[in-house]
């Protein structure tokens, strides 16, 4: 009995830190078309790992990107903006974490394009495409933020 106790308090010492990160977490607000699955896929994919997310259907995602700083040969379906940080295409919820913590002068994180396997675009039984999540800068300027690897 007092086994159990002490593991139910373990766990709920364990579990109220994270559920109290969890919500301090600012909302991320995504800008996405009204059809496209993906986007859906994206922002449930942020709810799961702890984001509140305001999802708004735009007509058209591209002045978006334009407000937000995001670089055309950047682009992809869905446009998000998080604290300041402009979010574009499928960038995994723990890169924006780390963005969100590291706090690097920047205008955001891009998965250009659409690759297999990003979060919200796996396709059950099938391979994960290499992909970058690149860091952004007014000036022009960019770096590999995170790499991942293609996987069968």
């Amino acid at each position: 009995m007092k086994r159990r106790i002490f593991l139910h308090g373990a766990l709920a010492a364990a579990v109220l830190p994270l559920t109290a990160w969890a919500e301090k977490k600012p909302v991320i607000t995504v800008y996405k078309t009204p059809t496209c699955g993906c986007c859906h896929e994206w922002v449930a994919h942020l709810e799961h790992n702890g984001f509140r997310v305001d999802a708004r259907d735009v007509p058209s995602t591209t002045p978006y990107r334009a407000k937000f700083g995001v670089p055309a040969d950047l682009g992809s379906c869905h446009t998000g903006v998080v604290d300041g940080y402009a979010l574009e295409g499928h960038v995994p919820a723990s890169d924006i974490s780390r963005l969100l913590a590291e706090r690097p002068k920047a205008r955001g994180l891009a998965v250009p394009g659409m690759p297999v396997g990003s979060p919200g675009m796996e396709v059950e039984g099938t391979r994960r495409d290499a992909f970058d999540v690149v860091l952004f800068a007014d000036d022009g300027s960019r770096k590999v933020y995170q790499r991942y690897a293609a996987r069968r």
